[in-house]
């Protein structure tokens, strides 16, 4: 059984496009501490791709990508360096 994951904040950035999608998620990883997770929700498709990808260039753990219905995606982001 999967252990729930326990989000340490919420970002809600829909209806931002790239690249605000990128600069506010980067700013909300670097709102919280490092072992925290942040949950990403994100209308934007291209998003849904570019997040995870830079946050692992980040040196940052991506613990989820989900598509929660035609037009939202979930995204959690484990803080794994100090930026």
């Amino acid at each position: 059984m999967m252990e729930d994951i326990k989000i340490d904040k919420k970002l809600d950035i829909r209806g931002e496009v790239c690249p605000y999608t990128l600069v506010k998620s980067k700013l909300g990883v670097e709102d919280i501490e490092v072992g925290q997770v942040i949950e990403i929700i994100l209308d934007y498709p291209e998003a849904a791709g570019s997040i995870p990808k830079a946050m692992l260039n980040y040196g940052h753990s991506v613990l989820k990508v989900e598509k929660i219905n035609p037009k939202e995606w979930i995204i959690q982001i484990k803080k794994e360096v100090e930026d």
